[in-house]
């Protein structure tokens, strides 16, 4: 940063033209340069993370969905819903999803005819598809999927249904004859590093939003999901009313890049691109770990991973505003932000 100033001072454009080339050319150096004096590229502290902005209600098409930007990253998460037949394991039990297709599936007809599905059915414990595509990042090339998106896929799967956070039963229609199975994709429109953490928040944002729509049953086993025109509904209606799923339990996480005796918090996709250390810490509501992850670089000392760890407690009540139950069961068209 003194770099920069210095520069600027002394010799106009021609210095930012040099700072620039120096960043390019030697990024390392550059921001070692900068840690030095415990502050990082974009003048944040190492400890400080990115504002967060969380937008409900992003796709009105789409039964819950939501917007979310950290920093400069964006997600954007929707959740269709479909009326399956339950697992014989699990018959007063919905299901949520793992939805396998590259393109937005969060268009929903006004009204709907489902057929009942009592053939073989593929039933996944997983949560969310991430799609990465070539206009989120440079480094994503058209027809080559992402590496990162498959393990934030599964990653986002594992923490989702480990949490402890939907409650199954309450996707429940007809027990052993109907349930909604949930489809819950996450697109990254621009990535700037912690795709992870913007991940999670627009997911667990997209789930508090979701409202579930009112169905109804006819003569002949069918069951019709019904938007917009209740008043023209002849069969009777199973679920009364519109209604929102209970969510317990909020997995929060935080994202550090760590070099030599530094933790960045919410690093951006310049740093991440430095730095091959990094970890992930998720907590819930309670503070309690719900999981750690460390990508890359030599074993880490456990002074390393409680400072994690303390970041993490710090930043989950920072979010908690915005991701509780009570800040998120507000009008389709809010948002919320927190820095």
């Amino acid at each position: 940063m003194a770099a920069e100033m210095e520069a600027t001072e002394t010799g106009g454009l021609a210095g930012e033209m040099e700072v620039e080339a120096y960043r390019r050319l030697f990024p390392l150096a550059f921001l070692e340069r900068h840690l030095r004096e415990s502050v990082r590229p974009d003048a944040r502290r190492t400890d400080e993370a990115r504002p967060i902005t969380v937008a409900l209600g992003a796709v009105s098409s789409a039964h819950g969905s939501a917007l979310v930007r950290l920093g400069d990253t964006a997600m954007l998460a929707s959740i269709k819903l479909e009326v399956m037949s339950p697992s014989y394991e699990a018959p007063d039990e919905g299901s949520v999803g793992l939805f396998a297709v590259d393109f937005p599936c969060i268009c929903v007809a006004p009204f709907q005819v489902i057929w009942l599905i009592y053939s073989c059915v593929a039933w996944y414990s997983a949560a969310v598809e991430f799609h990465m595509p070539p206009i989120c990042s440079p480094v994503v090339r058209p027809g080559r999927p992402a590496e990162v998106a498959p393990v934030i896929s599964k990653t986002l799967e594992d923490i989702l249904m480990s949490s402890g956070m939907l409650n199954l039963k309450e996707l429940c229609l007809i027990s052993g004859k109907a349930s909604w199975l949930a489809y819950l994709d996450v697109y990254c429109l621009n990535a700037d590093g912690s795709l992870f953490d913007a991940a999670l928040i627009s997911a667990v944002a997209a789930f508090t939003h979701l409202e579930i729509p009112l169905v109804s049953v006819g003569d002949d086993g069918r069951v019709f999901t019904v938007g917009g025109n209740e008043g023209k509904i002849k069969y009777e209606v199973v679920n009364r009313e519109k209604r929102k799923i209970t969510v317990t339990n909020i997995p929060f996480s935080l994202t550090c890049a760590l070099h030599k005796d530094n933790i960045l918090a919410d690093p951006t996709a310049e740093e991440e691109s430095i730095i091959e250390t990094s970890m992930t810490v998720v907590l819930d509501s309670s503070d309690q770990i719900v999981s750690i992850q460390k990508f890359g670089g030599a074993v880490t000392s456990m002074a390393t991973i409680k400072d994690c760890i303390s970041l993490a407690k710090d930043r989950r009540k920072k979010l908690r505003g915005i991701l509780s139950v009570e800040a998120m069961e507000v009008d389709s068209h809010s948002s919320d932000s927190v820095n």
